[in-house]
């Protein structure tokens, strides 16, 4: 069904100084560091819901049941997210994020029954993280032709550098103003500057009027299209993306990686305490392994795009998998180091590259979509761990089944990796052949315009 518009030229060349898209990047990056705030928060939350003589007082399985909530809330979302990115354009789900951020932040900090966390905490506050880690992310796509790697490499690096900054401030906060001042501070303080910075950012680069960052001067301009062709635009594209085994694998991919990393990142410190290590000596695990997973999130996209994402990712999963060898021999703090550091190269390579594989695949189609179903891969790949890894614990008293499992995980998702097609060449390169002519990246009604257009200059000169 042809769907009749006509196309507006959205893009002009952009003038030889610092690309706008390195402005985007910025604004992109305060979002990700925002967003690792909840994340963050959630593990600094357990001890003073825990605590007996606190204010709560409740059941860790009450509160570890909140957390799968979130979780699982987080992954259904995800792909409806994705699909609102794509159809709208990431800058109203900004400001979506900004205001759902700060709501939610103070809600949590006014919480007395477990409900209310369930609801604050479980459904909205996933929700508010799925905002920002999959339009907003997917975004960066459409303003770097080129460089697309390293822009996502700072993106997932400034990430882990925010998290690694704000446990300590939360901490900080918990011990000097208490729990409704904590969370007001941080959800005025975050929620504020999202929805400001929702002023300066642009979903491309033609609502900007701008090109992306390396496009060629002989590019065609982009072209603003009205919501019928973009609607149609996408359900084209979804349709040839479905079609691959890279769809399907790609999230499966995520999920496997994420409850390799998430058993350890859940069970590595009990494990240590178990083995004689005092809570100190043993909070310092996580604190390695989000500080060398820094260098993995920035590298992978980068040597992705160099190299190409399979070798890439698998490499990391097996990083990942062959590193927690290390937990069955560990016993003193120094191992359990030395593992930290290790397995923080694999664990942040795991989960940074996806961006640029979507586009060695798929090319540079509305990937915000593919990216929400990856999202709910990961997370529901973390419920998974979250659940099993607990009822194994239960069942065998013993960490060790829960290790191997991690491992299974890990590797099962190298083997995936291998059996997916080569991103040496674009899947779907000729998926708009399906769209009517109006709806193509270069209209052919527009050419034919401006074709009539000479002609009738031709014949008057």
């Amino acid at each position: 069904m042809a769907v009749i518009t006509n196309p507006v030229q959205g893009a002009t060349r952009s003038p030889k100084r610092i690309h706008r898209a390195w402005f985007i990047l910025a604004i992109l990056a305060v979002a990700q560091i925002t967003a690792q705030s909840i994340s963050m928060s959630a593990g600094i939350m357990v001890a003073p819901l825990n605590d007996p003589d606190g204010p709560f007082g409740w059941n860790i399985g009450l509160i570890g049941a909140a957390l799968a909530t979130y979780y699982i809330c987080g992954a259904t979302v995800a792909p409806i997210t994705g699909m609102l990115g794509d159809r709208y354009g990431a800058r109203p789900l900004m400001f979506a994020c900004g205001i759902l951020y700060m709501t939610s932040m103070i809600l949590v900090g006014t919480i007395t029954h477990v409900w209310q966390f369930f609801l604050y905490f479980g459904v909205m506050l996933s929700v508010t993280q799925s905002l920002a880690m999959v339009p907003l992310l997917a975004s960066v796509s459409g303003w770097f032709k080129i460089r697309l790697g390293l822009a996502t490499g700072i993106l997932w690096a400034s990430g882990g550098i925010g998290a690694a900054a704000i446990a300590p401030s939360v901490a900080s906060l918990l011990e000097s103003v208490g729990w409704q001042a904590t969370f007001t501070i941080i959800g005025i303080a975050g929620g504020g500057t999202l929805t400001l910075l929702t002023f300066f950012f642009r979903s491309k680069p033609a609502d900007a009027k701008t090109i992306a960052f390396g496009a060629r001067a002989n590019e065609p301009p982009e072209v603003v299209r009205s919501k019928e062709i973009t609607r149609l635009r996408l359900k084209v594209f979804n349709k040839a993306m479905r079609r691959t085994r890279a769809f399907w694998n790609l999230p499966a991919i995520h999920g496997l990686g994420c409850a390799g990393h998430g058993i350890i990142l859940i069970y590595s410190i009990p494990l240590a305490i178990e083995k004689g290590i005092s809570l100190s000596s043993a909070s310092y695990i996580l604190a390695l392994i989000s500080i060398f997973s820094i260098l993995g999130r920035f590298m992978a996209p980068i040597l992705a795009e160099r190299m190409g994402g399979k070798p890439v990712i698998m490499t990391a999963l097996v990083v990942q998998g062959i590193t927690v060898l290390v937990l069955f021999w560990a016993q003193d703090a120094w191992s359990f180091y030395l593992f930290a550091a290790l397995f923080g190269l694999g664990f942040g390579g795991e989960m940074s590259a996806y961006l640029v594989v979507n586009r060695q695949y798929f090319g540079t189609g509305p990937l915000a979509t593919l990216y929400g179903f990856e999202t709910m891969g990961a997370l529901s790949g973390h419920a998974t761990a979250t659940v099993l890894g607990g009822l194994l614990i239960y069942i065998t008293g013993s960490f060790n089944p829960v290790l191997v499992l991690s491992m299974f995980f890990s590797f099962t998702g190298v083997l995936v990796v291998f059996s997916m097609e080569s991103n040496a060449r674009v899947l779907i390169p000729d998926w708009e052949d399906a769209l009517p002519p109006e709806a193509r990246t270069t209209p052919q009604i527009a050419t034919q315009s401006v074709r009539a257009a000479q002609l009738e200059q031709a014949i008057v000169d």
